[in-house]
């Protein structure tokens, strides 16, 4: 229940957000690092310090396949619906994030 109460408030700050003259503040929102934070805690907790590093490091590496989502619905939102644009940005981010892990995977063995 707390979940979906955060979530729906986060939804909630983000339509006021979004109502603004400050509107491009909402872009800032769901960066939040709360799911960062979850997990470094648990990896912190769980595993060694060394460990921790590398899923930090990994974490700033992953900022690349959100840059391409963002700059791919830069460029599709003036040729494509907006729905259409978001599924494409999605698409990208995805094989963006595949490559990144690919090339992760093969440097880290």
């Amino acid at each position: 229940m707390f979940k979906a109460t955060l979530g729906a408030a986060v939804v909630v700050i983000l339509a006021m957000l979004a109502k603004t003259k400050n509107y491009y503040i909402a872009g800032l929102v769901p960066l939040f690092p709360t799911f960062a934070l979850i997990a470094h805690y648990i990896v912190g907790k769980g595993r060694s310090l060394d460990d921790l590093k590398t899923t930090i490091v990994f974490g700033m590496w992953s900022i690349i396949p959100y840059f391409v989502y963002l700059a791919t619905l830069y460029v599709m939102v003036d040729r494509m619906r907006l729905e259409a644009s978001l599924a494409v940005a999605a698409v990208a981010w995805l094989m963006a994030a595949t490559v990144l892990v690919t090339v992760w995977m093969r440097f880290q063995s």
